[in-house]
């Protein structure tokens, strides 16, 4: 088995050589993901400038049914996909680039990508 520090290094690789391809745009941002043990991120950012436009997280607001937070599951990835729609198409944004963070296109992330596309969002 991996320990985490080791996989998070491969990942942290993978995405580095994934940022070299994907660049955002103030015409076509990057909707960049950040997926944590608990929690789920979502961003959208204009590279050239280095801004967030708009961010999305399962952090923000809304409880589960214990009190506590819930986040790390793919009802919450779909919920901050919808989120993350909404927010840019309220500033104007309908094309996005689409970058995984250096996770696998799977689970949580396929799940908030596709709640995003559903919601309108391009890519």
């Amino acid at each position: 088995m991996i320990p985490n520090t080791e996989r998070n290094k491969v990942r942290q690789r993978i995405h580095t050589r994934i940022r070299r391809k994907v660049r955002g745009t103030l015409e076509r941002p990057r909707l960049n993901i950040y997926r944590s043990v608990n929690h789920i991120y979502a961003q959208v950012i204009d590279d050239l400038d280095g801004k967030t436009l708009v961010s999305a997280s399962s952090t923000e607001g809304g409880k589960a049914k214990g009190g506590k937070v819930s986040g790390g599951n793919v009802a919450s990835a779909k919920e901050i996909g919808k989120r993350i729609a909404q927010r840019a198409q309220e500033k104007g944004i309908k094309k996005v680039v689409f970058d995984r963070g250096g996770y696998l296109y799977h689970g949580r992330i396929k799940a908030l990508a596709d709640a995003a596309r559903e919601a309108g969002l391009e890519f």
